[in-house]
This record gives structure tokens, C-alpha cells and sequence, in this order.
């Protein structure tokens, strides 16, 4: 291999056979040529300096005793959690075996001795983040924050994937309808989570550098997340891993099950690549060992917390996917519940007599744990009172992160200057001068972009950069994601996971499709994320179809939870800003323009800010009898103020930035701006009509954009499209 490495052939037939006959035999086993050359121990330019010898044969699997590691009872507790991983997904019929089984040395070692957590404080400002990015090995993460002591009693391990049980089918992070202790990131869509671990780690490093001082270090704490071949094999996972390398984040330690299986066939037949020196090409450091080696786990854990060498970790655990279930270890069969049929004979095997056994050694081998982790838990809390006391200003400051508190909208109202009146400004250039105040009122708001600042507006002046080398600090408040959309979005839901800063992200609205999955994540996960959409509608012009949003923002208002803003001019734009700030149980889309918009002078100031918080009002109000509503969004709002104008008596035009938001407010408020006594309804937006129709109605009309745009001056192709005054008042008057 190059750069010096030291290759280690593939084990051969027989000496797979002696390794199962050691360490949990399996059925099957793979011809020659099955695994590609596995680099193991470490790299020869590996800067830990951890070797083990080469898996040839049985011995290589003999559990090795680390320093103070109890091989005896981990064994057992590996095995009682294996026995509580298959109980719970043979009750349910439904499930994942294969990863619990596979990963049991591994979750042995990491809640028994590496991570850093109290289970009687699950929301300890200073844990270690473990992460399980393959959420469909869900059991894996229950059986284990059970055993270590976290308040998941053994009913709800039992009740695994059933309604309203503290154990879903994939991990939820706490929201409205989970509040499982212990789960640090909603995972299940493969690859997301290793790069939500990628912006944790990131969490952690601004935070250590915040708050950490020569003489009080409060934050040490790393992050680790286990995946299997299936995460790596997503895009995403290279977008994340070269941000996490780039940026020097030594705090990410990445355990990946390598056990050469996938869902549908062995692993070979999708994927021939060499993982670990794709990773080192990254610039991580990369270890391979036997991942049901409790000695080797621990070592070379161990020795990646120490490592401050400026590198992300990759553990590469050599594991049996299935292991304890004779009949399926090995393959792909695995995986999922096809190992349920052999439960009750393999658990005999494996010495477990009684259904979800935990023995009352491993009950007393944890309280031990649970009496060392509280012991550390308190020296930090001695140190952490100290800290505090030496820096009171630092101290509140962390309090206010750790609450998560922010201004109210007055005074944010208030602290946002208001805009020249008689200007026509485009949102996105409103937008670049109202991130400052947002961020000094709210200092915990950071910003970032998929190489786009310059575009986007969102750069935060006083704020630095984020990141290693350069002009970049931890401190750094403005993200440089690259061109890597699916990242910042994964790495954002990160930094909100871990829960001290408020992310957002900047794109071209056009481009956000790279990023739905990890929209959809956050607004499933009630995680206060903001995205910073420019460039939205045909309006972008010269740079055609490709770049101009036709469908997209209508696509998005389908997510449930996630606030899509659309503002119409400069005040809007404040008002969208200061709800994105606020808002903490869910994500916020804010969509805007590239072109210049006219400033609308005639609504005052207040109505404008104040009415984009409750995401519809009265922009323009009729007078006489009311005979037409005009409903708009973003730079159509200004086409439908003209065109009532225009009209003179009997229009009434109502400004609709977020309909989600709209749609909220109680009945009286809705009536009020929408009454059910006009059903004449006429709206208009340079989009997708669809969501418009449960305003308008079957009787209302929608001028919209149902086709794909063109290369042209903007002002042109919004012509073409019937997006000006003279169109709205053309079809204004035909309802009239």
C-alpha cells in the first residue's frame, strides 16, 4: 500500500472457521476473495502508535485484558445485552438484529468505561455524545442506556417500536413526542448521523474554546458515533468527513461496524473501495482491530481521546454482523428480523435462561460504573463551581447558551434599525444587514454557507470564522460548509442537537434539494434550525431554468413543522429574522429574493414586522363593501398593493409570508384577514400554485408558475410569466 502502510492479507476459509468456533460461530463463510486487504492495528504512519497482530487465525479473536478492564464481566454483560436486543425484537416482530448483535464488545467498552456521562444527569452540559448514525440498530442504544442506568425502565425496553413507548423504531431526540434520556440525534436515514456527529464535534470545540480558561478547563468532552457500511456508502458521509478533517475536529471518533454486509447482498458485491485510506486521504486517523476485542476497543479509544493531533478518528471494527445467532451471523439475512425464528436456541446457547435477563452481576458490575462516573461527574462539578466564580460574566453567558434564551420580539424589534422607506432593496441584501443585530441580540445565532456568502448576504461582520488555519478560531460565528449542501444541512442539525448555539445555513433556494433529507430530520426533531434560502423564483433570471426556483418553495411548505418565510420587502425581512431567532421547537426556511423589491411605505413599519409574526395579515384594507381578496407572498406582494390601488374600493390585499405560521393563529384572527363571507379570492406568486388553493378555494383563481422557467434578464422572464401589476390587475378585475 502506499505512504509506508503495512497491508494485512484477508483471513482465509479456515481461519475464519477457528475464529467462529471461538467467538460465536455463523453459518456462513465467505470464499476467497470475500474482504478486501484489511488494514489492521493502525497505519504505519499512524501517530498512536496501537498494533495488534494480523487476523489469521483463532487466536486473534481471544479477548485481550486491558489495564483495569474486566474481560470476565464484560463478556457477560455483552452477552445479557445481545440477549435484550433479540427478546425486544422478537416481541415486536419488527426490527433490527443484526447491529446489536454484531456491535455488543463495542457498546461494552464505550458505556462501561470510555464515555463520558451520568445517567442521572442525561443533559450534563460536559458529556461525551455518542450518537448511533445506523438508528436502525436501535435496540443496540436502548439495551445499552438501560444497563448503564439511564431512567429507561425494562418495561419500555420491552416495548420496543409499540405506540408511545420511550423506544421508537430509530432514535428520536427529545421533542413532543419522545423525551428518551440519552438520545443525542434523530438517526435512521443512513449517513445523516456521522455528519450530525461531525457538527457535535464542531458544538464542542466552539464551546471549549468559548469558555474553557487557563486556569478552569469545564469542557473536554468528545463525540463518537457508530455506523456501518450503509452510512459510508451515502454521499453524505464524504461531504461530512472532509469538513470534519479540513477543520482539525480531533474531537470526532467515528466507530464503524465493518462486518461486509448490507441489506440485500454481501458487502462486496456494492462496494471494492479501501475505506481506510479513503479516510486518511481525508486526513483522519484510521485504525482497524477486531471489533469483539474488548482489549483493542478500549486501547485504541483510549488513545484517540488523548490524540489532540488535530484529526478526526476512525475505528474500523472488524465485527460478525448477527454474532450469537448461529444461523444468520455472517449474512446478510442478519441484518434485519430473520434471526427472530432461532432467538430461543440461541439465547440457550449463549447461557441466557430467562426472557430480557439482566443478571444481578452485571446490575452490580454497573453500579460500580455508575459510582466511578459520578465520582468524575462531581470532581467537574467542583471545578465547574470554581470556574464560575472566576469568571461571572463567562458564566452568565454560558447560562444564558444553556437555556437557550433570547430576546423578545420587541426588543429585538426594537435593536433592528428601521429601513429607508423610499428604497427598493432586495430581501437578500436586507437580510445581509439585519443578521448583525440579530446576532449581537442573540449571541448564540451563528451563520454559514455552501460557498456562497458573497451571494447569500448572511455573512455576520463582527463574528469570525469558524474552523483551523487561516483566519479561522473555534470562536468563529460564520461556517465555511464549501459546496457541500447535504453536509451544512446535516452538520447544522448537529449544532442544534447538542443544544447550546442557534445554526444557520445559506444556499440558493434552487439548490436546497441537496439538502431536504436533513430539513426534513430537523423539523421532524423539533431542532431550531435556520436556513437562508436567496435566489427565489424565475426573477433570478440570466441564469435560467437551472437556477430558478419554480417548485421548490411549495415543496417545502408540505414539511410539517417547518416554517417557510417568504418575505415581501425589507420590514417582512426583519420580521421572518426575528422569528427564525426565536423559534425553538422546530426548523425555519427564510426564502429570499435576488432582485430589488419596492419597499411597501404604505403598510407601517410595525404592522409589516408584526404581522410577518403571525404569518398572514390585512396589508391593504378595502374600502366600502369588501368584494375581492388578493392574497401574496414575497415580491408579489408589491404587484397586488398596486393593483388595489389601482382598483380603488373593494379590494382588500392580505400579505401571507408563512402560511404555516398563518395557520396557527386561532380562528377569530383568521377570520379577521380571510373572511368566510368573501369567497372571491384571487392569489399570486411566481411558483407552484397548489398551496394557495386552500385559501382561494374551488371558486378563487391562483396566477402562478406551473412550467420551468428560461434564460433571460429577470425583469423579462417575470414578464413572460405574468408576474407585474399589470397582470394581477388584469385578472383582479375578471374576478370583479
Amino acid at each position: 500500500g502506499g505512504g509506508g502502510r503495512k497491508e494485512f492479507t484477508m483471513m482465509s476459509k479456515v481461519a475464519l472457521m477457528a475464529v467462529l468456533a471461538v467467538g460465536g460461530a455463523s453459518a456462513f463463510v465467505p470464499t476467497t476473495g470475500f474482504l478486501p486487504k484489511a488494514r489492521m492495528a493502525t497505519s504505519a504512519t499512524s501517530s498512536l502508535g496501537l498494533r495488534t497482530a494480523g487476523r489469521t487465525g483463532s487466536a486473534s479473536l481471544k479477548m485481550q485484558v486491558a489495564a483495569g478492564q474486566d474481560t470476565a464481566a464484560l463478556t457477560r454483560v455483552a452477552t445479557e445485552a445481545r440477549g435484550l436486543a433479540m427478546d425486544s425484537i422478537a416481541a415486536a416482530k419488527s426490527g433490527h438484529l443484526g447491529l446489536p448483535l454484531g456491535c455488543a464488545e463495542i457498546g461494552a467498552v464505550l458505556f462501561s468505561d470510555f464515555l463520558q456521562y451520568n445517567p442521572k444527569d442525561p443533559q450534563w452540559i460536559n458529556r461525551d455524545r455518542f450518537v448511533l448514525s445506523g438508528g436502525h440498530g436501535s435496540m443496540f442504544l436502548y439495551s445499552w442506556l438501560h444497563i448503564a442506568g439511564y431512567d429507561i425502565p425494562m418495561d419500555e425496553v420491552k416495548n420496543f417500536r409499540q405506540y408511545h413507548s420511550m423506544t421508537p423504531g430509530h432514535p428520536e431526540f427529545p421533542n413532543s413526542e419522545h423525551n428518551t434520556p440519552g438520545i443525542e440525534a434523530t438517526t435512521g436515514p443512513l449517513g445523516q448521523g456521522v455528519v450530525n456527529a461531525a457538527g457535535i464535534a464542531a458544538a464542542q470545540k466552539m464551546e471549549q474554546a468559548m469558555f474553557n480558561t487557563k486556569d478552569h478547563e469545564i469542557f473536554d468532552s468528545v463525540t463518537v458515533a457508530l455506523c456501518g457500511d450503509g452510512c459510508l456508502q451515502e454521499g453524505i458521509s464524504h461531504e461530512g468527513a472532509c469538513f470534519a478533517a479540513h477543520e482539525g475536529l480531533d474531537n470526532l471518533i467515528i466507530v464503524y461496524d465493518s462486518n461486509d454486509v448490507t441489506l440485500d447482498k454481501m458487502a462486496e458485491y456494492t462496494q471494492s473501495e479501501d475505506t481506510a485510506a479513503r479516510y486518511e486521504a481525508y486526513g483522519w486517523e484510521v485504525v482497524t482491530i477486531d471489533g469483539h476485542d474488548l482489549g483493542a476497543i478500549k486501547k485504541t479509544m483510549d488513545d484517540f481521546r488523548t490524540a489532540k493531533n488535530g484529526k478526526p478518528k476512525l475505528l474500523i471494527a472488524k465485527t460478525i454482523i448477527g454474532k450469537g445467532i448461529d444461523e444468520v451471523a455472517g449474512t446478510n439475512a442478519a441484518h434485519g428480523e430473520a434471526g427472530v425464528a432461532y432467538v430461543e436456541d440461541a439465547k440457550e446457547k449463549l447461557g441466557l435462561k430467562e426472557p430480557w435477563e439482566v443478571s444481578s452481576d452485571t446490575r452490580d458490575f454497573f453500579k460500580g460504573v455508575t459510582t466511578s462516573k459520578t465520582e468524575a461527574y462531581n470532581k467537574w462539578q467542583d471545578t465547574f463551581k470554581a470556574w464560575k466564580g472566576a469568571n461571572k460574566d463567562l458564566a452568565k453567558k454560558l447560562d444564558t447558551f444553556v437555556k437557550g434564551e433570547v430576546p423578545s420580539a420587541e426588543e429585538m424589534f426594537k435593536g433592528i434599525p428601521e429601513f429607508d422607506q423610499d428604497k427598493d432593496l432586495a430581501t437578500r441584501e436586507a437580510g445581509s444587514v439585519i443578521i448583525n443585530p440579530v446576532a449581537d441580540l442573540v449571541p448564540q445565532f451563528l451563520s454559514g454557507s455552501a460557498d456562497l456568502h458573497g451571494s447569500n448576504k448572511n455573512y455576520i461582520k463582527t463574528g469570525g470564522n469558524f474552523g483551523r488555519g487561516f483566519d479561522k478560531t473555534y470562536t468563529g460565528k460564520n461556517f465555511y460548509f464549501g459546496i457541500r449542501e447535504h453536509a451544512m444541512g446535516a452538520i447544522m442539525n448537529g449544532i442544534a442537537f447538542h443544544g447550546m448555539f442557534r445554526p444557520s445555513g445559506a444556499t440558493f433556494l434552487v439548490f436546497v434539494c441537496y439538502m431536504r433529507a436533513t430539513m426534513r430530520v430537523a423539523a421532524l426533531a423539533e431542532i431550531p434550525t435556520t436556513y437562508i434560502l436567496t435566489h427565489d423564483s424565475i426573477g433570478v433570471g440570466e441564469d435560467g431554468p437551472t437556477h430558478q426556483p419554480v417548485e421548490t418553495v411549495s415543496s417545502l411548505r408540505v414539511f410539517p413543522n417547518l416554517d417557510v418565510m417568504r418575505p415581501a420587502d425589507p420590514e417582512e425581512t426583519v420580521g421572518a429574522y426575528v422569528h427564525s431567532a426565536q423559534r425553538k421547537d422546530g426548523p425555519t426556511a427564510l426564502i429570499l429574493t435576488r432582485q430589488n423589491v419596492r419597499t411597501l411605505k404604505e403598510i407601517p413599519v410595525k404592522t409589516r414586522r408584526e404581522g410577518t409574526l403571525k404569518g398572514g395579515y390585512i396589508a391593504h384594507k378595502e374600502k366600502g363593501d369588501l368584494k375581492l381578496v388578493i392574497l401574496a407572498a414575497g415580491s408579489e406582494l408589491q404587484w397586488a398593493m398596486d393593483a388595489a390601488k389601482e382598483i380603488g374600493e373593494g379590494v382588500r390585499v392580505v400579505s401571507m409570508p408563512c402560511m404555516s405560521i398563518f395557520d396557527k393563529q386561532d380562528q377569530k384572527y383568521r377570520d379577521e384577514v380571510l373572511p368566510p363571507s368573501c369567497r372571491n379570492r384571487m392569489a399570486m406568486e411566481a411558483g407552484v400554485a397548489s398551496p394557495w388553493y386552500k385559501y382561494v378555494g374551488l371558486d378563487g383563481k391562483v396566477v402562478s408558475v406551473e412550467k420551468f422557467g428560461f434564460s433571460a434578464p429577470g425583469d423579462i422572464v417575470m414578464k413572460e410569466f405574468g408576474m407585474t401589476a399589470e397582470n394581477c390587475l388584469k385578472e383582479a378585475k375578471a374576478m370583479m
